[in-house]
């Protein structure tokens, strides 16, 4: 087993919200230093705590000429700079990405926006809806005769900004060791969520159809790709998208007369309400015993507490025990798994502004500095 294998990376890590702090976890458990900078009795403290796991805590005012000394030192030292402000914010502190890779060459810059460092949007303000909504993903999401639904998890915020963010974050890393240069890595939830997608805008771009909301066939249209009751008002998934799957799921309840009518319009609704009144026959209990094991893609709509305890959740660590303060909580693993690389232990959270003293240590100041620090308000 090797270390692992982002260990000798250093990030700052400026950003608040969703987007900014779940990238920065996925590479702190990857192995990377990130020191999360708060101002001073910030409203936020750490956000959301499972993201401040495997992470240092500094509070710094950047807004005081002591704070934008301490911070500069910083980045003489970081690898990485993580930013989820408003376009033109870090400009007006003093830290935009050309006065910073003027300081530091190699630092990686990554900013992460709703809609991106320049263009006509730049300086509007938006959340995970908005970003939906432009990118022509929230219109087809909900049933045909129904208004646009908004999705229950942050599509834009994590899959569109943090994921894209890590990705580009190790790609300038990559792009360094060949060049020795840091690089800007400009990142817009707009841009993701349109990358995101894919599906529509493809079949619009090869067929020159416009697609419908909840008509599309893998939003619920057909009886093979589709949400069922049960007996007990539970659900069940049902993803026999495939034929052969499809198969399958007509003969095991004797229906060999569906197998050709898959994606046949006429009998959709005849085959939707056979397999709508077979499901509700039996509870959700007696459907995972009977369907769990066949080869149909099929299987449970669980609320969060059944998802979290699931044995493959379980077995695949994505559910961990994190030392807090107040004694021992079970928060979400990481999705990363390398087969090289070593378990990596317990997480524990930071106390907000918890390294601050050590850091500043580490910079050279003495107790009496960290002290006069703290009195002017530059530090917690």
């Amino acid at each position: 087993m090797i270390p692992p294998p982002l260990g000798r990376l250093k990030m700052l890590d400026l950003s608040r919200q969703l987007p900014g702090p779940f990238c920065s976890t996925l590479l702190a458990d990857l192995g990377m230093d990130v020191l999360v900078i708060t101002a001073p009795r910030d409203p936020f403290g750490l956000g959301i705590p499972f993201l401040a796991r495997r992470k240092r805590s500094m509070t710094l005012d950047l807004k005081t000429d002591a704070g934008r000394e301490i911070f500069g030192r910083l980045v003489d030292d970081a690898d990485v700079l993580l930013e989820g402000f408003r376009p033109g914010v870090m400009q007006r502190l003093g830290f935009d990405w050309e006065r910073l890779h003027a300081r530091n060459p190699r630092l990686v810059y990554c900013a992460i926006s709703g809609y991106g460092q320049d263009g006509p949007y730049r300086d509007k303000v938006g959340h995970d809806v908005n970003y939906l909504g432009y990118a022509g993903v929230l219109e087809y999401a909900g049933a045909p005769d129904g208004p646009p639904m908004i999705p229950p998890v942050q599509v834009a915020d994590v899959g569109a900004g943090s994921l894209m963010a890590a990705v580009g974050i190790l790609s300038a890393i990559v792009a360094r060791e060949e060049t020795g240069r840091g690089q800007l890595v400009d990142i817009s939830m707009l841009d993701g969520a349109a990358a995101w997608n894919v599906c529509h805008q493809t079949i619009h771009w090869a067929s020159g159809v416009m697609p419908q909301r909840g008509k599309e066939q893998l939003t619920g249209h057909w009886p093979c790709y589709a949400v069922y009751e049960t007996r007990d008002a539970r659900f069940v998934t049902v993803g026999a998208y495939e034929p052969h799957f499809w198969a399958t799921l007509c003969r095991h309840f004797g229906r060999e007369d569906f197998v050709p009518e898959q994606f046949t319009e006429a009998r959709r609704e005849e085959m939707f309400r056979f397999f709508r009144a077979a499901f509700r026959e039996k509870t959700l209990e007696q459907w995972m015993a009977e369907l769990g094991g066949k080869d149909i893609c099929f299987g449970p709509v669980l609320n969060i507490e059944e998802a979290y305890d699931d044995p493959q959740l379980r077995h695949r660590g994505m559910v961990v025990d994190v030392e807090t303060l107040t004694g021992r909580r079970s928060y979400i693993g990481s999705p990363i798994k390398l087969s090289e690389m070593a378990p990596a232990s317990s997480p524990t959270l930071p106390v907000l502004g918890e390294h601050t003293d050590a850091v500043l240590r580490g910079l050279g100041y003495a107790p009496g500095d960290i002290a006069a620090l703290r009195e002017q308000g530059v530090i917690g």
